[in-house]
């Protein structure tokens, strides 16, 4: 006569799992990761005696890092918050079915030894464990259950790596520029000159609406107000700029040249591709184009469109723009500068950034770039 299954226990491809239904718990689910049945019992036994000391004695129960995970990513709004999770997603396989409590700098070295020798940057390392510190510490001081117990006692101190390996800004010079430009698809080569002309974020430039325009009959122009907060619209949501401010986007001539051949394309985004926005600049187009262009593809600079902005910055520089002013073009706040002008403050602003217009343009400042060589090892090949 065989053995009769235990109550909540199953077999699944040699492997036991739970899945019982608990009065005044909800739904136990998880795989027992064992192939022995006997083994598989005491697991569920034991976890029934833990949700009942809990129960009845109000014992802090026992939860999983994905447990908490789950909870932060289904409770956090926040602009990264895709992001957190692709970086959770990479966490899970070392540290999703372990005990909160567990959690630690020795059980999470596993994870950043292999992040490590994947030649993942140590900043990327940081920024994934920042976000397992901050579901630590929400564990630990705000999450709380029926019975007042926080779901962990104390939040444990994370070391965050560093490896010094931190690539550098890339900004380019004018030959640069032309040679790497050239070499962008069209969409993106729009982008890309309105980038580096404006200062603007990724981002800000493929959301860039054309209801943000505003007109400034005075100067006979107009700038951008970019929302600083989320705003939801029919078609997506812009999840605002990085420091929660309003941005003035002031334009030269260079960059008025762009939003003219853009006008008519398309009726809500200022740069779109096949009736769309665009999701990113830093796509297989750029990448290919930066490599053609011979920049440098080593890993000692960074090689995305950030680069533009360290150019724009850089060039006003140059020019002899002020600080303040720059802090202003750059959208730099931090609390001194404002986000509201009159049209003799951007009639300044504008006159600064068309000290950086290029082409013929006998303004444009003589850039000297001092680089260091690379500090990566050749690869010798046969």
């Amino acid at each position: 006569m065989g053995r009769k299954n235990t109550s909540g226990l199953y077999e699944r491809q040699g492997v036991w799992h739970i899945d019982k239904q608990i009065k005044g718990y909800g739904r136990l689910c998880e795989s027992c990761k064992t192939s022995d049945r006997e083994e598989a019992e005491q697991i569920l036994m034991r976890k029934l005696v833990a949700i009942r000391e809990q129960q009845v004695f109000g014992v802090r129960p026992q939860r999983t890092f994905r447990q908490a995970a789950t909870k932060f990513l289904t409770e956090t709004n926040k602009r990264s918050i895709a992001r957190d999770a692709d970086c959770l997603k990479n966490l899970d396989p070392f540290i999703g079915d372990l005990l909160i409590e567990n959690v630690h700098m020795g059980t999470l070295q596993h994870y950043i030894n292999h992040r490590r020798k994947q030649g993942i940057k140590s900043s990327t390392v940081a920024r994934e464990l920042a976000i397992v510190r901050r579901i630590l510490t929400l564990a630990a001081r705000v999450w709380r259950d029926d019975n007042n117990k926080s779901w962990l006692e104390t939040a444990p101190l994370l070391e965050m790596p560093k490896w010094e390996d931190s690539s550098e800004p890339y900004p380019l010079n004018w030959t640069e520029q032309a040679r790497f430009f050239s070499l962008l698809p069209e969409h993106l080569q729009s982008m890309a000159m309105f980038k580096v002309n404006t200062g603007l974020r990724e981002q800000s430039v493929c959301w860039l609406r054309w209801e943000w325009e505003v007109k400034v009959p005075e100067l006979e122009t107009s700038v951008f107000v970019i929302p600083g907060r989320k705003a939801v619209y029919d078609d997506g949501v812009w999840p605002g700029e990085k420091n929660k401010e309003d941005q003035i986007v002031v334009l030269n001539r260079i960059a008025r040249e762009v939003i003219e051949k853009q006008r008519g394309k398309h009726s809500v985004y200022v740069f779109a591709y096949e009736d769309h926005r665009i999701y990113r600049m830093h796509n297989t187009g750029w990448k290919n184009a930066w490599k053609k262009a011979g920049l440098p593809t080593d890993g000692s600079y960074k090689m995305g469109p950030h680069n533009l902005k360290h150019t724009f910055g850089r060039r006003l520089r140059a020019a002899g723009v002020p600080l303040e002013t720059r802090k202003a073009l750059l959208h730099h706040t931090n609390g001194d500068i404002t986000t509201h002008y009159s049209s003799v403050e951007l009639e300044e602003l504008i006159d600064a950034v068309e000290l950086i217009a290029g082409g013929d343009s006998r303004k444009s400042p003589a850039l000297t770039l001092i680089r260091k060589k690379s500090s990566r090892p050749l690869k010798l090949t046969a």
